[in-house]
């Protein structure tokens, strides 16, 4: 199976990785570079990101690829975010990033030649012929006559399945989200023993 993972610089996207690897996988590894040029601030923090990334490829000798997609950011989030404050309301930057850039441009630009695309976010997905288990509720669904759905994470603070709600199902069914079983306490323990 051909995936990309997309690496944020964070814990989260790093022990995905760790986990793939312990699968025997062995994804290729991208930085999505949305921080805007000449911003200092905004750069030393993506600097700071992709030191961290490059650390995680080192350590497991995968290939890292930085993905510029600036550009792409300020045309479809940021015009999105500023038009939908101007009309008074509350947009969510973050759940528009996923849609348009993570499974939008970066999908455009290279994600369209791989299998799966996988994140470090806190949510699952549930494929043909499987029964879901809610974990909140312990309630079975049978969802053998669909694709691909999302299902919340078992850590009711970290789930984040509604930062994940607009995607369409064709970027769904490409999603691999190996962190979606876990607790935060699991992937910081999992991050200190590796």
């Amino acid at each position: 199976m051909n995936i990309a993972l997309l690496l944020s610089g964070g814990v989260d996207s790093a022990v995905a990785t760790h986990l793939l690897m312990e699968r025997g996988l062995r994804p290729d590894l991208y930085y999505i570079k949305i921080g805007m040029d000449g911003d200092d601030e905004l750069t030393c923090t993506a600097e700071e990101d992709l030191e961290l990334c490059q650390a995680v490829a080192r350590r497991y000798g995968l290939p890292l690829e930085v993905v510029d997609l600036q550009k792409e950011y300020w045309d479809r989030v940021v015009t999105y975010t500023m038009d939908h404050v101007r009309r008074g309301l509350t947009p969510n930057p973050d759940v528009m990033c996923n849609r348009l850039i993570k499974f939008g441009a970066f999908e455009e630009r290279v994600g369209h030649a791989y299998d799966r695309i996988c994140t470090g976010h806190y949510a699952r997905t549930i494929r043909d012929n499987e029964v879901f288990s809610d974990p909140r509720s312990g309630e079975s669904v049978d969802l053998s006559a669909h694709t691909t759905w999302l299902g919340t994470a078992p850590d009711p603070v970290k789930d984040q399945t509604d930062f994940l709600a607009q995607l369409e199902s064709c970027q769904v069914e490409k999603l691999m989200l190996p962190l979606g079983h876990l607790q935060k306490n699991e992937v910081r323990r999992i991050a200190v023993e590796n």
